[in-house]
């Protein structure tokens, strides 16, 4: 197996092309040509995280978030950041991050998202040609008081706590989410005609919302880090017998701690 058969597979469910202009989806350390033994899943590259590859022979990291965002100026090892990528590449292992790609896929992010919210009829929330886009909108087998709604976000994402607007009056049938930043959607779900939409990162001033519509900011990682299960199929349906695995620390991975 190589580092490109891996990308094939992972870029037949979210092809790199369809990522965001400002995005970095696709190979972040290594050769296509590198031969791989083993797939390690995560939601973003860490030092720690190449540690844990190496711990379990896997010389291959995927990840959620790419590794490399912004341009690097130096490489120190004091930097998070510049130590993951010096740990990859002097331990020889490759990465991927699957960003934007898989958060405008059909079945990506959002959509796992509204999967973990039991939501039906679920749709692209902001299409664009090729039927990809950001965000998800479906509806809840039943409609909900707002409170019992925002309740079923925070069970279903295991959070303590979620930011939220106003609560509707009335009851929530329809939901629309974006895992991670989604503040730009905000629009979309209105028009889509959500009584509630469900995303992170939300700033101050958006919590002010017209009355029969709410936000619920949920946190990035919360909305997000199920993408790691969907990735971990999309391999493993595809090299049934090849070693891929999540990461041990995964529930731990959130940066953001609630104290």
């Amino acid at each position: 197996m190589k580092v490109k058969d891996i990308i094939a597979a992972i870029e037949e469910f979210a092809p790199a092309n369809i990522q965001a202009e400002y995005d970095n989806t696709g190979l972040q350390v290594g050769s296509p040509e590198q031969e791989v033994h083993g797939l390690l899943i995560g939601f973003d590259c860490t030092a720690a995280l190449v540690e844990e590859a190496v711990r379990h022979g896997c010389d291959m990291i995927l990840t959620h978030h790419p590794l490399i965002y912004h341009p690097l100026r130096n490489l120190y090892p004091e930097d998070p950041g510049a130590a993951a990528v010096i740990a990859a590449v002097r331990n020889g292992v490759a990465v991927y991050g699957c960003h934007t790609s898989v958060d405008k896929t059909p079945g990506g992010v959002s959509f796992a998202l509204a999967g973990k919210l039991g939501l039906q009829n679920v749709k692209v929330l902001d299409p664009e040609d090729g039927g990809v886009g950001f965000g998800a909108v479906g509806d809840l087998p039943e409609a909900l008081p707002a409170l019992e709604a925002v309740a079923l976000v925070k069970k279903a994402l295991g959070t303590p706590a979620v930011r939220c607007s106003a609560p509707v009056e009335g009851s929530v049938s329809r939901i629309a989410v974006c895992g991670g930043s989604g503040t730009s959607l905000i629009p979309a779900a209105m028009k889509a005609g959500a009584q509630m939409y469900v995303c992170g990162d939300i700033s101050y001033h958006y919590f002010f919302q017209p009355e029969g519509f709410m936000v619920v900011d949920a946190g990035h990682f919360e909305t997000e880090v199920e993408i790691t299960k969907v990735l971990l199929s999309v391999i493993r349906k595809k090299f049934p017998t090849f070693v891929s695995l999540i990461s041990e620390n995964i529930g731990k991975a959130n940066p953001v701690n609630y104290l």
